[in-house]
């Protein structure tokens, strides 16, 4: 099923054209018309089946084609970490590209002047707040937020959240909350405990079952186990030669993405950097000069890339490791189209290690370690456990939230 057939607000639909969004995935086709109707929604998705456009898409259509309000939290959508709060907000960014929409990122850790900007979004009014329950729950008792305007409510990945000991923290949320507004709750697994969750915040909901997609077979898969001071280095080995097939490289920022492209034309590479700051015809022009030739290597983040459909793309390179097998299979995929094959290689760094091993997880593989080039010095132990668990010490407590805000 395509986008255009559903009943989207224009702006949604120039959103969607511009990054090349079409048809629909599974989960995006069955809950969608769902969640335009109002309905709660139950959602069992695994990361990889598009689970975040599926809420993302028709909140904002639904926002569009309301009477603003300038004080007022219309959604909130809770994360159980940092990471993926942040990257649920780039969605938001990329997909609100032609409305006037604004979003509050709301997480632990930072200094006083980044809990100062997230209770001046909060108590402002931001349309859009995307929050960590730990730290959203410090806001609401030490900054005066008010939460009774919000009429849209999303737990993603709410296994998750409660592995991580936030079932509380959500519960004194959902209390904050008005009664009548429409949840949306999508988690990997469906265990007891997401069903007595579902039971206390949910009306009866729509339940949704999607089951995830795998890579191409036809995308060979390596890493390099690397520190993130050797991945430029390893860029400039891997590109010695001249490049004989068109590159998509991947960063998780938008600034990032500036930055190695910046780095790369200094060190004479053909390159060009496609993020949602440019305009919509300097988009057009950069993937046209990608498509004929004119630039070899096209630096990229998640939103404005995934949606790119250009068979001789040859090689994929993550110069970060993604969030999450979701994203991770969404860059990979752009290669190895219409029956070619392609190659992924995947730079990770020591701290990135955790997030890598739970993506070799989920794909029930491990994938190759190259050897680091000669001259780039001694590659860290891939030592992934060491690292499981940084993005859940790197979260918001939760029951042991201080009761200051954290400063």
């Amino acid at each position: 099923m395509r986008f255009d057939e559903l009943d989207l607000d224009e702006s949604v639909l120039q959103g969607l054209e511009s990054m090349n969004f079409e048809e629909m995935t599974p989960v995006q086709e069955l809950t969608i018309p769902v969640i335009l109707e109002g309905k709660d929604i139950i959602a069992c998705a695994q990361t990889g089946t598009g689970k975040t456009a599926a809420y993302v898409l028709p909140i904002l259509n639904r926002l569009a084609k309301e009477a603003r309000r300038s004080d007022a939290v219309k959604a909130l959508i809770m994360s159980p970490t940092r990471e993926l709060a942040q990257q649920i907000d780039i969605q938001f960014e990329g997909f609100s590209y032609f409305l006037s929409m604004s979003t509050v990122v709301i997480y632990g850790g930072g200094d006083g002047s980044l809990w100062e900007q997230q209770k001046k979004g909060l108590r402002l009014g931001a349309e859009i707040a995307i929050a960590t329950p730990g730290r959203l729950l410090s806001h609401i008792q030490h900054s005066d937020i008010d939460l009774s305007g919000v009429d849209y409510f999303v737990l993603d990945e709410a296994d998750r959240m409660l592995d991580m000991g936030f079932f509380e923290d959500i519960m004194q949320i959902v209390e904050k909350l008005p009664k009548v507004r429409q949840t949306l709750l999508f988690s990997a697994t469906m265990p007891p405990k997401i069903r007595q969750l579902a039971k206390s915040v949910l009306r009866d909901p729509v339940e949704v079952s999607v089951a995830i997609s795998k890579p191409n077979e036809a995308i060979l898969q390596a890493a390099y186990i690397c520190h993130e001071g050797q991945k430029m280095g390893i860029v400039e080995e891997l590109f010695n030669k001249p490049v004989k097939h068109k590159t998509l490289l991947f960063s998780s920022s938008k600034q990032k993405v500036k930055d190695l492209a910046f780095t790369l034309k200094r060190r004479k590479f053909n390159v060009a950097a496609m993020h949602s700051d440019l305009e919509q015809a300097q988009r057009e022009a950069v993937m046209l000069d990608f498509k004929n030739g004119k630039i070899d290597i096209l630096v990229a983040t998640d939103i404005v890339a995934r949606g790119i459909d250009i068979e001789e793309i040859g090689l994929v390179i993550n110069y970060d490791v993604p969030h999450d097998p979701e994203d991770y299979i969404h860059r990979i995929g752009r290669t190895a189209r219409a029956s070619a094959e392609g190659v992924a290689i995947t730079f990770v760094s020591t701290i990135e290690q955790g997030k890598f091993h739970r993506i070799e997880q989920f794909l029930g593989t491990e994938i190759y370690k190259v050897p680091l080039p000669a001259g780039l010095g001694e590659a860290p132990v891939y030592d992934p456990k060491a690292f499981e668990h940084k993005a859940r010490r790197n979260s918001p407590p939760g029951k042991r939230q201080s009761k200051k805000p954290r400063k």
